[in-house]
């Protein structure tokens, strides 16, 4: 057995894990024996298994979500800065975001930091595309579509098709770019 060289090598063999065998495989001995190693090489980095789920968990947010948001906002184009949000959303490891979703109905910590990163992306994709729109409610409901989307395309237990996915993306921006979301009723 050898020994891993970081923690973000056991936060992503743990990612590994539950994009492809979901939150019940996430587990220490698979976590381990993916990077060939013992529970000790484990323990040294982590105090115990519940300190790593949430650490995990943190990692992923930070990974997904936070750094993703911060890069995009260096773009001053609010048109471009959504494209690069919506290619980031199409990217994302899909399994894993699914798999930490079902283990936030069953973890209220996970589940709070679901939320907190449905919130973010949200109110990300929200501000840009009220730099567009110039209408609140308009804005709200774009972004509402392409969180809901993307996260129906991780819940979906369908095979993936990302070429249909960007196909329909696309059919959302160009909305976006059509003025179609001028039809939007104020008072829903």
């Amino acid at each position: 057995m050898g020994v891993v060289s970081s923690r973000d090598a056991f936060f992503e063999a743990g990612l590994d894990a539950l994009s492809e065998l979901g939150y019940g495989g996430l587990k220490l001995a698979e976590v381990c024996q993916r990077l060939g190693v013992t529970t000790g090489s484990f323990y040294h980095y982590f105090s115990n298994w519940s300190s790593y789920t949430q650490q995990l968990v943190a990692h992923w947010q930070e990974g997904t979500t936070i750094q993703v948001i911060a890069a995009v906002q260096a773009e001053p184009d609010p048109r471009r800065r959504i494209d690069r949000l919506i290619e980031a959303g199409l990217t994302l490891p899909h399994s894993a975001e699914s798999a930490i979703r079902v283990w936030g109905a069953i973890d209220p910590a996970v589940r709070e930091v679901q939320a907190a990163v449905d919130r973010q992306r949200f109110d990300v994709v929200c501000e840009s595309a009220l730099q567009i729109l110039h209408d609140q409610r308009q804005a709200e409901l774009f972004a509402a579509w392409a969180v809901y989307l993307l996260v129906g395309y991780e819940q979906a237990i369908l095979p993936p098709d990302t070429s249909g996915l960007r196909w329909i993306v696309g059919q959302l921006l160009e909305s976006l770019d059509s003025g179609r979301f001028g039809s939007v009723p104020r008072d829903e």
